[in-house]
């Protein structure tokens, strides 16, 4: 189905990728990870991140997030984090679930984006209240956020050094890291540990991959015994060579950031072309592949009508205007955005 804006999760795994799962079903192969394309994974990844790094492959981001921060989490400790944050609105409880209990502490932010001063205050209050409130257990940052803003590399290491002062790990939900990558223009070592992230959340699902993310840990010693955690919540495939597959492939000559490249290019290019669009306000900066924009209502609908998909954003902008989500992909074509931006001058030049 084209003309589809709605989640970057709607468009078809990548050609690259199917291809690498179909050569991975060729013959009998080693069981629960023991096999050559997960060996391999970890050398790809600990090349990529130019040192040695354990990456754990998983099926859904959701389980990537829940299984490190319990990891670095104890039961009795705060995970902080933007107040809207994907492990707080859209995981059904399942931070919480498999770290036994940890608590969700959410800071407010308009761009997605929590601030150094925000972490110092709060480690500041739970250590005034002692015994009585949750332990400071770790920081979580998301990128791209879910406003579709990247945190540069010194807004991540300011974050980190207030974190690491206050002995606290720091966890990156990188769902959408690839497309956070090509806006930084540097290295997924300089977006990660160089700036203090000790775990990241890589994903590949919403950018080409069939379905498969990752835990990846910068120190290895950090990751003792996840490997029973991951069996015990049910993420350990007995057939891991599929998802391994995918990422070597994923990984493999830069796929990740040319698809990463396109679906910020159309984001771009979408965003500037709704600038000219009369009643049209784009809330934030489009630096990554998503676009958050007001709309009056007249014109959504009549998108809508035309076979537009995109979601309709629960803020409260005005009484008669909306708030709608696009995300383009990998696989977005020019011609979509155009018709889309089309379509959207000519309904509100015709009102």
């Amino acid at each position: 189905m084209g003309r589809n804006f709605s989640s970057d999760h709607v468009a078809p795994a990548c050609e690259a990728i199917m291809a690498a799962v179909n050569k991975a079903n060729e013959g009998f192969v080693t069981s629960y990870g023991g096999d050559d394309l997960t060996a391999k994974l970890q050398a790809v990844a600990s090349d990529l991140f130019e040192k040695q790094v354990t990456i754990f492959p998983v099926v859904s981001g959701t389980a990537a997030n829940a299984l490190a921060l319990s990891q670095i989490v104890p039961s009795f400790g705060a995970i902080y984090c933007y107040e809207a944050a994907h492990i707080v609105t859209d995981e059904a409880g399942a931070p919480g679930f498999f770290t036994g209990g940890a608590q969700l502490i959410g800071f407010p932010a308009e761009d997605g984006k929590i601030r150094p001063s925000q972490l110092t205050k709060a480690v500041a209050y739970a250590e005034d209240l002692g015994i009585h409130h949750v332990k400071p257990g770790a920081v979580t940052l998301t990128q791209a956020t879910e406003w579709g803003t990247v945190y540069s590399r010194s807004e991540i290491a300011a974050i980190s050094d207030v974190a690491k002062h206050h002995a606290l790990p720091v966890h990156m939900d990188g769902a959408r890291f690839a497309n956070a990558l090509v806006h930084l223009g540097c290295t997924p070592a300089e977006a990660t540990w160089k700036c203090g992230v000790d775990v990241l959340s890589l994903g590949a699902t919403k950018n080409g991959a069939l379905g498969a993310d990752a835990v990846v840990f910068f120190d290895p010693a950090m990751a003792r015994d996840f490997e029973r955690r991951r069996k015990r919540a049910g993420h350990l495939m007995s057939k891991l060579r599929f998802l391994s597959a995918q990422l070597n492939a994923y990984l493999k000559n830069g796929l990740w950031l040319e698809n990463a490249r396109h679906a910020n290019a159309m984001a771009r290019k979408l965003a500037q072309g709704l600038t000219s669009v009369a009643g049209a306000r784009l809330l934030h900066p489009v630096d990554a592949n998503e676009i958050f924009v007001a709309l009056p209502e007249r014109t959504a609908s009549a998108l809508e009508m035309q076979g537009f998909h995109f979601y309709r954003w629960p803020l409260d902008i005005a009484e008669s205007g909306i708030t709608i989500r696009l995300v383009t992909s990998y696989a977005t074509p020019s011609a979509d955005v155009d018709a889309f931006i089309a379509a959207a001058a000519s309904i509100t030049s015709s009102g």
